[in-house]
């Protein structure tokens, strides 16, 4: 069997999961070469949201970066994950969009949470469209919300939803199936969470609880990284995901 780092890849979720960290305002300022955006370009009288920033609203939703640095990026979710409010004017186009491919964060700590890889599993046009959403200040984009968690339907049920909100389903695929490139890594794909060489070595619910919260940061892009949960999700929460992943087949 692989090691771990090399066997679960990524969970796409997970977010912009601390994109701004202690120092990341005064990295050296690069050039940019697309316009600055500002609220009033992307914009319109009436309320319609410039299409650029609204697909960067659902894509900041779909890939969880709203699980950790808060809906419309106004933090509140983690002191280890800072707010993104005002970041539009701070960085340039350049550096949000080198943020978001090649990650940031403490990744030597699973209990400190940390932004992955993405580079390869958000297209440079999605990439493009989260930039254009934060420069344009994160506004409301009607129905970019995350899913809601149902109560009182089960583990399962929960954890099918966690699933969805945090992003897993980005990188493993619906029921865990695997299959998305990662042409850096040993195996060419990010693994799947279902089948005989997960369940051999993941033959535990700690065991698999615990590969959720510590993930499998190897911090070298193009390798995409699966962020470390351990400061984000609560322990039902994880409960819940162990759950949903022992319905696959």
């Amino acid at each position: 069997m692989e090691p771990k780092g090399r066997l679960i890849g990524v969970v796409g979720a997970i977010a912009l999961a601390a994109v701004i960290v202690g120092g990341v305002i005064g990295w050296a300022i690069g050039h940019s070469g697309r316009k600055a955006a500002t609220v009033a370009e992307t914009t319109v009288s009436g309320g319609t949201v410039d299409p650029h920033v609204a697909a960067g609203a659902h894509d900041f939703v779909q890939f969880a970066c709203a699980q950790c640095h808060g809906l419309g990026g106004r933090g509140g979710v983690s002191a280890d994950v800072p707010a993104l409010t005002g970041l539009g004017t701070a960085l340039t186009v350049d550096q949000l969009t080198s943020i978001i491919d090649h990650g940031l964060g403490e990744s030597a700590n699973p209990d400190k949470p940390y932004m992955p890889v993405w580079k390869g599993v958000v297209s440079p046009a999605q990439v493009s469209d989260l930039v254009e959403y934060i420069r344009a200040g994160l506004p409301d984009v009607p129905l970019a919300e995350p899913v809601p968690i149902p109560e009182g339907q089960g583990a399962a049920v929960a954890g099918s939803r966690l699933y969805v909100r945090y992003g897993c389903i980005n990188c493993h695929g619906p029921n865990g199936l695997g299959g998305i490139p990662n042409p850096e890594a040993e195996d060419k794909t990010i693994p799947a969470l279902a089948g005989a060489d997960f369940r051999e070595e993941f033959n535990t619910d700690a065991k698999v609880g615990e590969m959720i919260r510590s993930g499998s940061v190897i911090g070298k892009p193009p390798i995409v990284s699966m962020p470390h949960w351990g400061g984000i999700l609560s322990d039902e929460q994880l409960a819940d995901l162990v759950a949903y992943l022992k319905t696959f087949s």
